[in-house]
């Protein structure tokens, strides 16, 4: 019957071993925070773009309607239509603030076009690493539900084959065995050399004679059925 048990036990253990896999994968399935942190960047630096081509936009509105009040204003001061000395300077006054105007604005539109240009390259720069890091884990969600599948298959094959082989017992020995499981974490301990590996404490003659015949028998020193091999 000990051996039964064992086998009882190597079952509960690779049922122990699966679940934790089992666990393992559930963990890994669902959203990934790498790609969420990576989707917020994607969105800040887009953001960032469209607010940068506002600003040029804004910028050259700006500069078009200087130019127009520029080229009014260059019209009047060199038509010959006007001769008053004072109105003249005046306009001539107006023609260079609105060229130094105009100036400082088109400064301000090359930066801003610089950092157009830069925005939009990490724009792409990003678009394409989160697709690739999109592909990837679509592919390994695919891969851990088929494993997680696969996975439960083999734990109801294991569930089923630890109730056949448990109905071959009679409800002490069951008994026996969850008690001692959940106390020791192992009901069965394989004797090897004369020696529990349960507790690593050497078995007297007589336990060795009583565990060799198969009936169960528990160590004296940690009280976990004996399995003589």
């Amino acid at each position: 019957m000990a051996k039964q048990l064992y086998q009882l036990q190597e079952i509960d253990l690779e049922l122990k071993s699966k679940e934790q896999v089992l666990r393992q994968i559930a963990s890994q399935l669902g959203e990934s925070q790498a790609l969420v942190r990576m989707r917020d960047k994607l969105e800040l630096e887009r953001q960032h773009l469209e607010e940068l081509k506002r600003q040029q936009h804004s910028l050259e509105w700006e500069i078009d309607d200087l130019v127009t009040k520029l080229t009014t204003a260059e019209e009047k001061l060199y038509g010959g239509r006007i001769s008053n000395p004072k109105e003249l300077t005046s306009l001539q006054h107006e023609v260079d603030g609105l060229k130094a105007r105009r100036n400082q604005l088109e400064d301000e539109l090359l930066e801003i076009m610089d950092q157009v240009e830069v925005a939009t390259l990490s724009v792409a720069t990003l678009s394409n690493e989160l697709k690739t890091m999109e592909t990837e884990w679509d592919s390994q969600q695919q891969r851990l539900s088929a494993e997680m599948e696969q996975l439960k298959t083999t734990l109801s094959d294991l569930e089923h084959k630890w109730e056949l082989l448990s109905a071959r017992f009679d409800s002490q020995a069951v008994e026996l065995y969850q008690k001692l499981k959940k106390q020791k974490g192992e009901a069965i301990a394989k004797v090897e050399q004369g020696v529990c590996q349960g507790c690593r404490i050497s078995l007297t003659t007589i336990e060795m004679q009583r565990a060799r015949s198969g009936s169960l028998v528990q160590c004296s020193s940690c009280g976990r059925i004996l399995f003589v091999a």
